[in-house]
């Protein structure tokens, strides 16, 4: 399709008769897994409006999304954003040398086309010397989406890979919106988040699901809180005996299921990132609920200096190497449907098929 609008944004958008999947010029991000039949899209779409990152002009929006480090980011995010090739804050040199938080691939333009039946989305990230291309596919209720990132220096390339997947009401929902993650190990953020809000016990070693509180006791990750604020992230290990991992959330109103899979050994880690109206400077302002599913190369946000000084946790890689002048090629699917009750399991066979159980 060629270019259209979508919630005031330039987009592109590939679809058939189950799905649409809605990608915007600038900032790349997939705001929009959207279930035909049922009008359902459980991607966040932030409650202040979206603007082109590139128009953003901190003297202007200062008011509205903020004059940190975040706001230029903030001002244009949906859904699903890329970080790379940071996972969390740039370093005060990265800062003032130009570098958002998560990197260029999520505020920079992307060169669209449809070629061959794919939405194929390609941008240079020249700060960090990469160049992207991803190329979306449908089969059915699922998008099989390929991306290879090739390193331009002439250096071999230690880089964080996240993909941030945010989902936001109306399918997120306190209390009743259920998740399943193919997660073992996990840990806590390890310096307070959240503040007065941050319930879960900083630092804290645990196994998927049951996270520890700081009053004690704990609390099952596989259901969205009901508490009327709260905010905390959790990283968590895949399951290292099982060749692809997932997550898949379910609402019990809508009685659907999205979710995304892929090969555990490209993204051995995912965070789980929840914000319930915590934060209160703007453009947040006390008003966002989401739930972050972040699957990737890194265990935790943070800057590029503290991922390679961490190196690993639990005894697994806490980024990935891109070779001088090489290239890392990636697929992964995300998918939507209907279901009676939050499915267990997901099977994947690369090709194009999903199946839940």
């Amino acid at each position: 399709m060629a270019e259209t609008t979508y919630r005031g944004r330039r987009v592109w958008q590939i679809e058939n008769d189950t799905i649409r999947i809605t990608l915007t010029v600038e900032g790349g991000h997939l705001a929009e897994l959207l279930h035909k039949p049922t009008g359902v899209n459980p991607m966040w779409a932030p409650p202040w409006q979206s603007i082109e990152p590139s128009s953003f002009d901190p003297a202007k929006h200062g008011d509205t999304y903020g004059t940190h480090g975040e706001s230029r980011l903030l001002a244009g995010i949906m859904g699903h954003n890329l970080c790379m090739d940071i996972f969390g804050g740039p370093s005060e040199a990265e800062a003032a040398a130009g570098m958002t938080p998560h990197g260029e691939g999520s505020i920079v333009p992307y060169r669209m086309s449809m070629q061959g039946g794919a939405l194929v989305a390609e941008a240079e990230f020249p700060m960090a010397q990469l160049s992207f291309t991803r190329r979306v596919r449908l089969h059915g209720h699922v998008a099989v989406i390929e991306e290879t990132v090739r390193n331009l220096a002439a250096t071999d390339k230690p880089a964080a890979w996240t993909h941030h997947v945010t989902l936001g009401p109306p399918f997120i929902e306190k209390g009743q919106t259920q998740f399943r993650v193919t997660a073992t190990k996990s840990r806590v953020y390890e310096t307070d988040f959240g503040g007065e809000f941050g319930r879960y016990l900083t630092g804290a070693d645990f196994d998927w699901p049951l996270v520890p509180l700081k009053q004690g006791g704990s609390l099952d990750l596989r259901t969205m809180p009901d508490a009327s604020a709260s905010s905390g992230y959790t990283a968590h290990l895949m399951d290292q005996r099982r060749e692809h991992s997932f997550f898949v959330a379910w609402t019990p109103s809508a009685k659907v299921a999205c979710g995304y899979v892929w090969r555990r050994e490209d993204f051995p880690w995912l965070g789980l990132w929840e914000e319930n109206h915590a934060r209160a400077a703007a453009p947040w302002n006390s008003q966002t609920l989401t739930r972050g599913m972040e699957f990737g190369v890194s265990p935790m946000a943070e800057s590029r200096r503290q991922m390679i000084e961490r190196g690993s946790m639990f005894g697994v890689p806490g980024y990935r190497w891109i070779p001088a002048k090489g290239e890392v090629r990636v697929v992964y699917a995300a998918f939507i449907t209907t279901a009676d009750a939050v499915p267990e399991e997901v099977e994947w066979d690369e090709a194009g098929k999903v199946a839940l159980s």
